[in-house]
């Protein structure tokens, strides 16, 4: 996958409008095959933590330039795949290009009427004990899914959430699509932060977990069943090592994120907030 911008700054509105245009295009085109499919990724905080609910006065979440969709291990088994795959042509998607000019089959793309290319990125969880994470998957000779260690969790904590407005075409559409819920969430972003230690990351974790509808309490009761996997487990020791005091290399990137430079007061805010997140999955367990 590419690199994720660094800077809030770097996150235009029109492109995250577009990404969520994407999704709804996509679930007018794939409705049959909605149950094995997942969003994850930059998309899910602002799918979970809509805008209107959130405080007067509090940051709305800075949104997304690409759309994530977990794949289920049963949409290989029944080899519904080939149905995706001949939709995603039909709907005008194809296989994006790399700088070097190779076809990506885990990522495809559209070019709206606006020019701006959107992106969506196909994940899938591991099956195979050779199976390693950011490995390919190639299902088809054209289309392929990223191997994510803990992306069964995301079918294990989804919630189904209703996207309403207007497609890529400008058609107003509704339709209720599957979303990471925000146990599976932290999960995800945590290994995640492991391994590319993305500034983007820390803040996706950070906001889903600061500003989840029922607080810390609904984030660790999402977390709860999950908490005897190993993804989990690893998550949680990665908050621990990396977002548990001001300086540590967690908070620091939420701040760099945000303000493109150090802030105490966020960075202590980082800390309190996964700190009791933290201390709440310990009693629990």
């Amino acid at each position: 996958m590419p690199e994720k911008p660094s800077f809030a700054f770097d996150y235009k509105r029109e492109n995250v409008a577009l990404v969520r245009q994407t999704c709804l295009y996509v679930a007018t085109k794939l409705g049959d095959l909605l149950d094995d499919l997942v969003v994850v990724g930059g998309l899910v905080p602002s799918l979970l933590i809509p805008d209107e609910s959130l405080p007067e006065g509090e940051d709305v979440h800075i949104g997304t330039m690409d759309l994530d969709l977990g794949l289920s291990l049963a949409l290989l088994d029944s080899k519904r795949y080939e149905d995706l795959t001949l939709r995603l042509y039909r709907a005008d998607f194809k296989p994006d290009k790399n700088e070097e000019g190779n076809p990506t089959l885990q990522r495809w793309k559209i070019t709206p009427a606006t020019d701006l290319k959107v992106t969506v990125d196909f994940l899938i969880p591991p099956s195979l004990a050779t199976d390693k994470g950011g490995d390919l998957r190639h299902i088809e000779k054209d289309f392929a899914a990223v191997i994510t260690p803990g992306l069964h969790l995301a079918f294990q904590d989804k919630q189904k959430v209703s996207l309403k407005g207007l497609t890529l075409l400008g058609e107003k559409a509704n339709r209720e699509i599957w979303v990471c819920g925000p146990g599976a969430f932290v999960v995800l972003k945590a290994l995640a932060f492991d391994q590319r230690g993305e500034n983007k990351d820390a803040y996706d974790l950070y906001f889903v977990i600061r500003n989840y509808a029922g607080g810390v309490d609904d984030v660790c009761r999402c977390l709860s069943p999950l908490l005897k996997e190993v993804e989990t487990k690893k998550a949680l020791e990665i908050l621990n090592r990396d977002f548990s005091e001001p300086d540590g290399v967690g908070p620091s990137r939420v701040a760099l994120f945000q303000y493109g430079g150090p802030d105490a007061d966020l960075q202590a805010d980082v800390v309190g907030f996964t700190k009791e997140l933290l201390t709440k999955c310990d009693r629990v367990t």
